[in-house]
């Protein structure tokens, strides 16, 4: 018991941490792109491809606008993005360009450099707003942030997962495998590693016993290294490519099955004359 009141315990701590990006990153993949929801923070990272980006705002309300534009600090950065700001046909302001003055900013828990032109707030009257990016040859990278509510629910955790392992490599020159090292990325392997402790504490405390019951029998025993072995592997795959969730929780919950069983948490468990292993 000690060992369970344990490892729930710190099953219950893990899944308690909170999201670790201030911005939803979203990956840009067309000229236009539409807002919603402009007062929640989130990151378009964007690659120009020969034509200017642009991202509409339509608003019935009034509501807190925040623009910054970033470029990220690779190899070579070009320090040369522009982010016009319109209300209809108006300018209302201008970020960044040849002629700013960009500054260093680092991001902890990505664990990224940026170079930052600025950024402009204001309480914005209901209507429609467009913001267009652009440099002299259109060919820049950039990251254009909107909005400054933090917000994460699971879904953005997961679609922040699965679109970061690729803004690594293609505007920082870093590989999936790296996020390992950074605050965001052992803040999600806590969070789903944390779920996948209790999904194991579960199964072999309150599954286990019902489901032996039901196929009328012991359950075929898959060995421990051989679990153990294949956490490892899905582990591995994951980080190296897209950070699925889905295969961080199969490892996870493979690992921590074997454990549990190591240190004999439900052994003494019987259903129907027969040992739970």
């Amino acid at each position: 018991m000690k060992v369970f009141a344990s490892l729930l315990f710190a099953g219950l701590m893990l899944l308690s941490a909170a999201p670790a990006l201030a911005h939803q990153p979203v990956v840009v993949a067309s000229d236009t792109t539409e807002v919603v929801d402009p007062e929640i923070s989130k990151a378009y990272y964007g690659v120009l491809s020969g034509a200017a980006h642009t991202y509409l705002i339509r608003s019935d309300i009034e509501f807190d606008l925040y623009v910054g534009i970033l470029v990220p600090d690779s190899e070579s950065p070009k320090r040369d993005v522009k982010a016009e700001i319109f209300r209809g046909d108006e300018l209302v302001e201008t970020l960044g360009g040849v002629d700013a003055e960009w500054v260093t900013f680092y991001e902890p828990f990505g664990q990224n450099t940026y170079w930052d032109a600025g950024e402009y707030r204001l309480r914005a009257a209901p209507g429609v707003y467009s913001i267009r990016i652009s440099s002299p040859d259109n060919t820049s990278k950039y990251s254009l942030a909107i909005g400054e509510i933090e917000f994460f629910d699971l879904e953005d955790r997961a679609n922040a997962l699965a679109v970061l392992p690729g803004i690594q490599e293609e505007f920082f020159g870093s590989s999936a495998v790296e996020l390992v090292g950074t605050r965001y990325g052992m803040m999600n392997l806590v969070v789903i590693y944390g779920a996948a402790l209790l999904a194991a504490l579960l199964y072999r405390l309150i599954l286990r016993r019902p489901l032996v019951r039901l196929i009328g029998g012991t359950p075929r025993r898959i060995g421990k290294r051989f679990r153990v072995a294949a956490a490892v592997a899905l582990f591995a795959v994951a980080i190296t490519t897209t950070w699925s969730p889905m295969l961080l929780f199969a490892s996870g919950l493979l690992l921590f099955e074997a454990l549990l069983n190591r240190f004999g948490v439900a052994e003494s468990h019987r259903s129907g004359g027969a040992t739970l292993r």
